[in-house]
């Protein structure tokens, strides 16, 4: 036996998202994301470490004339996007541990889905309305293996960097989440000072409510 002979059992992993849907127990919008783990060549897997980075692929969606005017704060004009105006973004993260395995296993991941209208995720997830949403999930971390060795030993591989999986999320879906969470409500992030001024604005005009005080603004 060479010294290179144990690391042809370090595992293969191919991923496949089987579902997408509204995680109904999280406190927090949050996306329920079950992943099939397929082990392709290699040892059984004992445990496996999985760090996952959430992507939405803009450019593999086709816009309607109403969309491109709701994304156009986001992107600029539909003329600039061709030339690189519209790009993919990063959405979100989360993690998830996988037990001991041969052939295939599922779990689920708990993706989290933020509403702060600062990040370009949300603003494009609200802007679309119907269709799906082009989702890339890229995974890394860690995998647990035994090596075929007298006695057996435990290692530990990294996953390769280029492992990944893609799927359609629905547009309701997402909108369902936020529903869920706040029910016919939007939320805004102002800076202090801005905050200062709106209310310095609502209370001169003994404006009842926040709403109050945005319509009043508004032409």
């Amino acid at each position: 036996m060479t010294a290179l002979e144990p690391t042809t059992a370090i595992p293969q992993l191919d991923f496949s998202i089987e579902q997408v849907a509204v995680h109904e127990r999280a406190v927090v919008p949050t996306l329920r994301v079950v992943v099939r783990i397929e082990r392709a060549s290699g040892a059984p897997v004992r445990s496996a470490a999985l760090q996952v980075q959430a992507r939405i692929a803009a450019p593999r969606r086709p816009y309607d004339e109403d969309e491109r005017t709701r994304l156009r704060g986001l992107f600029g004009d539909a003329e600039q996007w061709g030339s690189g105006g519209l790009r993919s973004l990063l959405w979100s993260t989360g993690s998830v541990v996988a037990g001991p395995f041969e052939a295939s296993t599922v779990v689920e991941l708990a993706l989290p889905c933020t509403y702060d209208f600062e990040v370009a995720a949300a603003q494009y997830l609200h802007a679309l309305r119907d269709g799906t949403i082009p989702l890339e999930l890229l995974f890394s971390g860690t995998v647990f293996h035994a090596v075929d060795s007298h006695p057996p030993t435990l290692q530990v591989s990294l996953l390769p960097w280029d492992r990944e999986a893609s799927c359609a999320l629905p547009a309701s879906v997402w909108h369902e989440a936020m529903e869920r969470h706040f029910p016919g409500a939007a939320w805004l992030r102002l800076d202090g000072a801005a905050f200062e001024r709106l209310c310095a604005f609502r209370t001169a005009r003994a404006l009842p409510s926040w709403e109050a005080t945005i319509a009043e603004l508004l032409p």
